[in-house]
């Protein structure tokens, strides 16, 4: 089980998107029925999930926590109905699942679409039913457990390319919460970012935190946080820890630690673009940036095997955004011959 008690599930910010997500999820809570969270990585689902539980009646019941992606299909589905003794080679006993344990309570599913179909079909079984039955076991057992699903893709989608059952997302779409990304959040970059640099300092057992120094805040402000909060708590942390005497503000946000002059790899990376200062320019401006975006686009999804979800990520932007370039500059998602398997 995992500890999301209140005082570690804190949530904050003021900006109206903010505000907005947080009176959603104040509503959903009161209700049984199944709720997704949705958002790009990084943005707090799993704080958004545990303050759906501890708002809810079930408050006082267990808040049970499943990484999807982090098991294979087999240890996944023993994880989640459990095992009986004998059931498989080194069943030595009776394992207990998450849907058992998460009795009367909340079972949080996080990376949701990285689950195979077949499981797919079985937790519809325990979502409409109630019932399931442990691996090697005969057993029908029913359930009390409220099912929220959480993830970063998009999952009509996935359900459009069948890559998602659609009877399974109808079932857990009784309502979705979108978490907004940190650059749609405004001035609450800001107040997180001096929450992290105050837990930060009591940590590193300093008197004080002395603040941001006017450029670093514009420098916080400006950037696009692919990472969103969880990208802004190590930025956050490492520019402290960087800034030698306690007494000064922090000046110098460390974006990425890998920043060196030696970095590796760094002396086989392509020069940066220049315009000769002989060259002819494109009559046609915008033409000429549609190439290269046209040109960036494709790369990327090669690069990346044709998953647009990595490739969105690896141009530091949203999976819509960069399905709208696909879609702008009709980009075929997947590719048209050779043996890649095509994702997205």
């Amino acid at each position: 089980m995992t500890d999301l008690s209140p005082e570690k599930t804190s949530i904050i910010g003021e900006s109206p998107p903010f505000l907005a997500m947080m009176e959603h999820v104040s509503r959903a809570a009161r209700l049984d029925k199944p709720v997704l969270v949705i958002g790009e990585r990084g943005t707090g689902k799993e704080l958004v999930a545990s303050r759906l539980h501890y708002l809810s009646d079930r408050w006082d019941q267990p808040m049970v926590k499943l990484n999807c992606a982090a098991l294979t299909e087999s240890l996944l589905e023993s994880e989640l109905f459990g095992h009986e003794a004998g059931a498989f080679t080194g069943a030595a006993r009776r394992h207990i699942g998450r849907f058992e344990r998460a009795e009367g309570g909340t079972l949080l599913l996080d990376e949701l679409a990285t689950i195979p179909v077949r499981m797919q079909e079985k937790i519809l079984r325990v979502i409409e039913y109630g019932e399931f039955e442990r691996v090697g076991g005969s057993e029908t057992l029913r359930t009390d457990a409220r099912v929220v699903g959480s993830t970063n893709q998009d999952l009509p989608a996935l359900a459009r390319d069948g890559r998602f059952r659609s009877d399974l997302l109808d079932r857990l779409a009784f309502d979705v919460i979108t978490v907004p990304p940190l650059r749609a959040r405004g001035r609450d970059l800001l107040l997180l970012a001096e929450h992290f640099a105050l837990n930060f300092t009591a940590e590193m057992r300093r008197p004080f935190f002395a603040g941001f120094s006017a450029t670093a805040e514009a420098a916080l402000m400006a950037h696009r946080w692919p990472g969103n909060v969880r990208e802004l708590k190590n930025t956050v942390e490492r520019s402290v820890y960087r800034t030698e005497s306690p007494e000064e503000a922090v000046v110098d946000v460390q974006f990425d630690p890998f920043d060196s002059p030696y970095r590796i790899g760094a002396e086989d990376s392509p020069p940066e673009p220049e315009v000769p200062e002989n060259v002819t320019l494109p009559r046609d401006f915008r033409d000429y940036i549609s190439g290269i975006e046209r040109r960036v686009i494709s790369r990327a999804l090669s690069d990346n095997g044709y998953h647009q979800g990595r490739s969105a990520e690896a141009l530091g932007l949203s999976y819509h955004q960069f399905r709208g370039y696909l879609k702008k500059y009709a980009i075929a998602a997947r590719p048209t011959s050779g043996d890649e398997t095509p994702s997205g």
